[in-house]
């Protein structure tokens, strides 16, 4: 075992809030000299240095061969950190604390957690609300509360860094990789909910990262799969695009995550990525907007960048851009020799380098690491699923809910009154359903696969609407809730007939899909952005009286529904 450069005492993983918020302000703290750092920095050979600019992919999830050979990777290659992925946590945990063991520095664990822990981890930790349904709150109180909370529980599973806030304004409905991961499509109210989000993470002792720099809202392109081109004006980024990033970066942002985006207004050169483009790196984000904390590349290992930089070519122009951070490079130890030899060509400067470095070096030591402990895995997943946590979940929910048109449908529910309950896009009651039906006293349920015939829809349409009061609850079970529905058009229309003047329709859809699903002359909609339990126990809280619904839609959807509607 290599022998540690750092005392193995001192900070306990979970660092109480009063604790945190005496941290120094981390982009100042990265530019100030720091005895650790140089003493770590002056330990290190020059192919050690660049390695700390380096993430590697883990994963728990993959077998015990895959866990194996990356630890080989960690240990051969001495590199900076661990992009995680996913697994379990107390696996995620103990595989932790045996990568620690073979660095001479510790290692920076991130981790795109948008929605906590459960981004990765859904089946064992908690998943907050998408950041388009946290878009719809009017009290950024709660997301900065979440802030915390998901600092705490990245601190007590041992990591250090997490890949969010989402800055990007989603004004494209289409967008098919950011989408409900925004807050909406009104700069002010992306800008507000993303410092309410940092800021909670970064009292609460982790490192938060804006994305995705210089904004990825308005494309209909996945750029795992492909390069997007964004054809706007530099004024039109400025405005819009950027605004969000200027803004936090002002408030003091840790760090920015840059995308794989072709913008030939910022960069002419042909097919180039923003991410490797020292335009964008250097001369736009450090220089011109004044962003001092820490660089980082979104996956390097996505088509967007590889495309059309290949073997290695990437990593060199990243560094060469200006990055702090490169994550999860096709092959590390190819890129770490492109670097080392690029350094020695003069085409990347030593000085710059080396400046790199020791701001990796100080985050490490600002999070902690220079007196890492272990994770200590007892009872580790009850401390990630706590009550407290499970009730912050449901607060937010509650401030989501937007009820939209009128409310009519819901002053005037009746408990007593013959109800039908039709659910569309289930197999089977859910939350929303079996919550209402034990509610009622006299109702009659009704499941809508959409796997129905016509004929089979015509019968069971005039059997509901034999019923005084009709609840019509759309889900979208997919993982992930897309623009449209995947609803087919016999379904739909029968949806079309169901909606009228007795019927309160209730969306556990993304918000979009309201344009998509014939749903407008319902008497009420109650908008729930997603098809989670939490959501589904909110909307009905909002259906029975027991809350008035205070959010507001986070994205315009069409004439009748735009960005900021809501009773």
């Amino acid at each position: 075992m290599i022998k540690k450069l750092f005392v193995l005492f001192g900070l306990c993983a979970a660092i109480g809030s009063a604790q945190a918020q005496k941290r120094p302000d981390f982009v100042n703290f990265i530019n100030t000299k720091n005895t650790w750092v140089d003493s770590v920095f002056n330990s290190l050979t020059p192919k050690e240095r660049i390695a700390q600019l380096f993430l590697v992919r883990a994963h728990t999830n993959l077998g015990q061969k895959y866990i194996d050979s990356v630890a080989q990777v960690v240990q051969k290659e001495q590199l900076g950190g661990l992009v995680v992925f996913q697994g379990g946590p107390v696996r995620h945990a103990e595989m932790f604390n045996r990568y620690q063991k073979l660095t001479k520095v510790p290692l920076l664990i991130t981790f795109d957690g948008e929605w906590g822990l459960g981004m990765r981890l859904p089946d064992s930790t908690i998943s907050f609300p998408y950041q388009m349904t946290l878009g719809a709150i009017q009290n950024d109180k709660l997301i900065y509360e979440m802030g915390r909370q998901v600092a705490k529980d990245f601190l007590r599973i041992g990591m250090q860094f997490n890949f969010a806030p989402v800055v990007d304004i989603n004004n494209n409905p289409k967008n098919p990789v950011i989408n409900f991961r925004s807050f909406g499509d009104n700069k002010q109210n992306v800008t507000r909910k993303a410092k309410a989000y940092m800021d909670g993470m970064v009292d609460g002792g982790i490192i938060a990262s804006l994305k995705h720099f210089p904004g990825h809202g308005d494309t209909d392109v996945d750029s795992h799969y492909d390069l997007p081109q964004l054809t706007f004006s530099k004024g039109r980024l400025d405005t819009l695009e950027i605004f969000p990033f200027r803004e936090l970066i002002k408030a003091g942002a840790p760090a920015i995550m840059v995308a794989h985006m072709n913008i030939p207004a910022l960069d002419a050169t042909p097919n180039i990525p923003s991410s490797i483009s020292r335009k964008v790196v250097t001369d736009l984000l450090r220089k011109e907007l004044g962003f001092r904390g820490l660089t980082v590349t979104d996956a390097m290992d996505m088509k967007g960048v590889k495309k059309h930089f290949p073997n290695g070519e990437a990593d060199v122009m990243a560094i060469e851009a200006g990055h702090d951070l490169l994550e999860v490079s096709e092959n590390s130890a190819r890129a770490i020799d492109l670097v080392e030899k690029a350094v020695k060509s003069g085409r990347i400067k030593q000085a710059e380098l080396d400046e790199r470095v020791k701001r990796v070096l100080a985050s490490k030591y600002w999070v902690g690491l220079n007196k890492y402990r272990p994770v200590n895995v007892a009872n580790l997943v009850n401390d990630l699923n706590s009550p407290s946590a499970q009730s912050l979940v449901q607060r937010l929910a509650d401030a989501a809910v937007t009820v939209l048109k009128s409310d009519k449908g819901i002053k005037s529910f009746n408990k007593n009154t013959q109800t039908a309950i039709v659910s569309v896009g289930i197999k089977e009651p859910q939350d929303f359903e079996k919550g209402l039906a034990v509610q009622l006293n006299n109702k009659k349920e009704y499941v809508i696969t959409g796997q129905e015939t016509e004929e089979q829809l015509k019968d069971l349409l005039k059997d509901i609407r034999k019923n005084r009061q009709i609840i019509l609850a759309i889900h979208d079970n997919r993982s992930r809730p897309r623009s449209e529905s995947d609803l087919n058009a016999v379904t739909k229309d029968f949806i079309d007939k169901l909606a009228g003047r007795r019927t309160v329709t209730a969306m556990f859809t993304n918000p979009y899909a309201i344009d998509n699903l014939p749903v407008g002359r319902s008497n009420s909609i109650i908008v729930g952005y997603q098809n989670d339990a939490f959501m589904q126990k909110a909307v009905l809280k909002v259906l029975l009286g027991q809350i008035k619904s205070q959010g507001k839609l986070s994205v315009t959807i069409n004439k009748d529904f735009k960005t900021g509607s809501g009773l």
